[in-house]
């Protein structure tokens, strides 16, 4: 069986390109591995219609059974293989299974490099964060640590000094510091320290610390992570022979969101944009939306 529409990727982008192409009544399978960024994350708090927050988890139940409600067809597979057919796309999955479809969406989404301390996953999006745009707000004023590595976490904490004066970087991979960011954190008083963190101290989803190599421990209230090197999943894209940037995100038309492979969209964190949940939405319903079209087009 081919479907109208191949997804990969179950996050906010996906999820939002399933619901409206499955109201379009387009035959839709979303393909998702069920490990992506928008799984782990507690809250988002700048949500329209969430002011006290909403969970990334949350927000997948609520699209999922959005979309199979319109009859939106489901995979839990991680896809390791694309490539382009006579009358479309072929993908395979890890299990062996393939799957086809005459359109494809690229949703495959970014995945940030989060240190192996197991206390800071329930944190995440409550206490500790990983987007300055999305969660600045939530350090106002507060004595906030960068857990972070060499320029990726000095820049983030200059960043954050827009929000609090009270902030402590903590290079926990002493990964080599440029001189100009080192001379700008001594301007805005923010603590340096160069020493690999030991544990992370927090009680259920509350931040409380880190605990360092040599025993010292440094509180805080909130939580930042930057260190760099976040990983773009864009490698289905490269197979199918779609522009990517240096950094590895996927070039979309502004208008119509789709990649320059003919047949090929893309939408979400693994396209060149702000990682924003409400900014994946968008796209993923600009893209089904030309989909759609595109589809139409097909039939006449």
């Amino acid at each position: 069986m081919a479907y109208d529409c191949l997804i990969v990727g179950g996050g906010i982008a996906g999820l939002q390109a399933a619901i409206q192409l499955g109201r379009y009544k387009h035959k839709v399978l979303v393909l998702d591995a069920n490990d992506g960024r928008s799984a782990i994350c507690r809250s988002y708090h700048n949500i329209l219609g969430y002011p006290d927050g909403v969970s990334g988890q949350e927000l997948r139940e609520i699209g999922k059974k959005h979309a199979e409600s319109l009859g939106v067809k489901f995979a839990v597979e991680k896809v390791k293989q694309a490539q382009k057919t006579s009358v479309g796309f072929e993908v395979t999955a890890d299990t062996g299974n393939k799957y086809k479809g005459k359109r494809i969406l690229l949703a495959t989404g970014v995945m940030d490099r989060l240190p192996p301390f197991p206390e800071l996953m329930p944190c995440l999006g409550i206490s500790v964060y990983v987007c300055p745009d999305c969660d600045g707000y939530e350090i106002k004023d507060k004595r906030t640590i960068v857990l972070g590595s060499g320029n990726a976490g000095a820049n983030m904490a200059l960043t954050l000094s827009y929000w609090t004066n009270d902030l402590v970087f903590i290079s926990h991979e002493k990964a080599p510091l440029d001189e100009k960011l080192m001379e700008e954190m001594k301007n805005k008083d923010i603590e340096y320290i160069e020493e690999a963190i030991q544990k992370v101290l927090a009680d259920g989803d509350a931040f409380n610390g880190v605990r360092l190599e040599s025993g010292k421990e440094i509180t805080g209230d909130r939580g930042f992570i930057a260190f760099g090197g976040n990983e773009v999943k864009s490698d289905l894209a490269k197979q199918l022979g779609v522009e990517r940037l240096e950094n590895k995100h996927v070039v979309t038309d502004a208008r119509t969101k789709m990649t320059n492979v003919k047949n090929v969209w893309a939408a979400g964190d693994v396209a060149a944009h702000s990682e924003q949940v409400t900014i994946a939405m968008g796209e993923g319903s600009q893209a089904a939306i030309w989909i759609h079209k595109s589809l139409l087009q097909e039939k006449n």
